[in-house]
């Protein structure tokens, strides 16, 4: 068993992962606290929504425990250290891209605020909404410097000039 299990791991650790690809460390930080944090809320809040007779707000605690327990999965699964395969799936999401990981946490946040429009599942998928929005930020990538950008532009503007002189001797 000892030798499959050595296997996996060097098949998993020689994939490079995907949050390397332009995110600072502080960055990739805020964005596990902030999942963490949004977990934290989406729990409470969800424990909050299942106390109740309307079975729509109980839907909507429901999910919204199951997204604290996924955000915690992915985004800090030591705190999942009961779970057998938390540290398989939290390094399969690592490898995911920021933009897959941006639709799945605000996928996630929207389906209990769809299902129950109340301010309890508002602010309890909040904190859990701007964790997908902060990996939807950081898959845009850093913003240019203002010299690439006028480079950039000139080029535009030759290249338009050069097409406006080619259509103006073809006329001639």
């Amino acid at each position: 068993m000892s030798g499959s299990g050595g296997a996996s791991t060097a098949s998993v650790s020689s994939a490079p992962p995907a949050q390397e690809e332009g995110m600072t460390w502080w960055y990739r930080w805020l964005c596990r606290l902030s999942g963490v944090l949004g977990a934290v809320s989406c729990a409470i809040s969800g424990l909050f929504n299942c106390v109740t007779i309307h079975p729509l707000n109980i839907a909507a605690g429901v999910w919204m425990l199951m997204n604290a327990f996924l955000l915690l999965l992915c985004e800090a699964p030591f705190c999942c250290q009961f779970v057998e395969f938390a540290n398989t799936v939290s390094e399969k999401v690592d490898r995911l891209r920021s933009w897959q990981k941006a639709v799945f946490y605000c996928g996630m946040a929207a389906v209990p605020v769809a299902i129950s429009l109340t301010l309890t599942t508002l602010l309890g998928n909040a904190i859990a909404f701007a964790t997908g929005v902060l990996y939807g930020l950081s898959a845009l990538g850093k913003k240019g410097d203002a010299i690439s950008y006028a480079r950039i532009q000139q080029q535009k503007q030759q290249a338009d000039e050069e097409k406006l002189t080619d259509t103006l001797e073809g006329e001639l």
